[in-house]
């Protein structure tokens, strides 16, 4: 009899308790709205932002509505106008480019390298093609932070860190979103943190971050923020930087903020995972682990591997096997958009020419939430179907 898993690639933890008891207190008092307080009270989700900025580093923080509202703020932050061009990952989802979409902007795709990070040779050819760069930690995969860093430094390229899959992440000890100008992280309840909605913007430029401030939606209560630049940051930016509101919500911000203090052993949780399902996959015939650099501080939520130079109706086959035995997994070779896996040839907003190198990739990338609501067990019997279901379509072929 094959094995079956009948757990829930959806299911998230529970919010903690603390988190449900200091959302159930603003229910009760009713001050959801992030500017609306008492006099001496400090807003939940401005103690929220304190605490992120510390967590990674940062000297401002902004609490705002999405990950994709983050994104198009920093666009927007810097400077950003109609027409220009911005690098970004062809690997990516369909949030960043449609951050670059939503201020007007005109994407200009990056390849992928087998270890699915943005490729710094195209990067480096393209460096001439634009001036800010949208970088995407797609699936927590961090490239060379270093030479990425070089390349844009000698091209006066501006890079905004897109941190969606990577909140606790690093390289080389430094937290993912500290290399660029500008960090953008999700609080979507299939990241991290879980608001159901929710995301951050962290930068140290006074400037970007008044901005960002008055985008979100301050008014002139810019004041009341723990963690944005002082008020003379914002004597010229508060009249001419349009209020596009995106803010976070007291009651978000109270669900969130034991969940931030939690995140180092939330995150040891999912490496532990993680580390049990790659292990489980090595060594299975025809499917490619991604290795991971030792400079990288991984995230484990999601685990990706390789089919490299599968026919597509095999890969499909392994797809449908897996799933007739409790495996959800996610393929980036379909040519047309399933759920939230898209590809860079789907967002027909954002035209690109083709890229034979970063399809021959894509069309092998396998992906695999791995929530924490699984336990060691469980991912060692989902890597033995996995492992069962690609080996039987391999030997077939054979």
């Amino acid at each position: 009899m094959s094995e079956v898993f009948k757990g829930s690639f959806t299911q998230q933890e529970a919010i903690p308790e603390a988190g449900i008891e200091a959302a159930i207190r603003v229910m009760r008092h009713g001050r959801l709205h992030r500017y609306n307080t008492v006099p001496g009270e400090l807003s939940e989700t401005a103690l929220l932002e304190q605490e992120f900025a510390q967590s990674v580093g940062a000297k401002y923080c902004i609490a705002v509505a999405s990950g994709g509202y983050a994104m198009a703020t920093a666009l927007r932050a810097i400077g950003v106008r109609p027409g220009d061009r911005v690098l970004s990952n062809a690997f990516t989802l369909a949030p960043v480019p449609g951050a670059v979409a939503a201020v007007s902007a005109v994407p200009v795709f990056v390849g992928v390298t087998p270890s699915l990070t943005i490729d710094l040779d195209d990067l480096e050819a393209k460096s001439g093609d634009a001036k800010v760069l949208l970088l995407s930690h797609m699936r927590g995969h961090i490239c060379d932070m270093d030479r990425l860093m070089a390349i844009c430094n000698s091209a006066g390229i501006t890079v905004i860190e897109d941190c969606a899959h990577t909140m606790g992440a690093a390289w080389k000890g430094v937290p993912s979103g500290r290399f660029g100008t500008v960090g953008c992280y999700s609080c979507q309840t299939y990241k991290h943190v879980n608001s159901g909605e929710g995301g951050f913007f962290v930068t140290d430029d006074a400037e970007v971050a008044a901005r960002a401030v008055i985008l979100s939606g301050s008014y002139m209560l810019y004041e009341r923020h723990l963690a944005a630049p002082p008020k003379e940051a914002f004597e010229t930016v508060r009249y001419e930087t349009p209020n596009i509101s995106g803010r976070m919500d007291n009651l978000r911000a109270a669900i969130l903020r034991p969940q931030i203090a939690a995140l180092a052993t939330q995150c040891a949780r999912w490496n532990a995972l993680y580390r049990r399902l790659e292990s489980g996959l090595r060594g299975t015939p025809g499917l490619e682990v991604i290795e991971r650099p030792e400079q990288e501080t991984i995230v484990g939520s999601s685990i990706q591997f390789l089919l490299t130079d599968w026919p597509a109706e095999r890969i499909r086959d392994v797809i449908a096997r897996c799933a007739a035995r409790g495996v959800e997994l996610k393929w980036f070779g379909a040519r047309e958009p399933v759920g939230f896996t898209s590809r860079y040839d789907s967002w027909r907003y954002a035209p690109a020419a083709p890229m034979p190198a970063s399809d021959r990739i894509l069309d092998g990338i396998v992906d695999m939430r791995v929530p924490l609501t699984f336990s060691e067990e469980d991912c060692e019997l989902i890597a033995r179907i996995i492992r069962a279901e690609v080996g039987a379509v391999w030997q077939d072929a054979a």
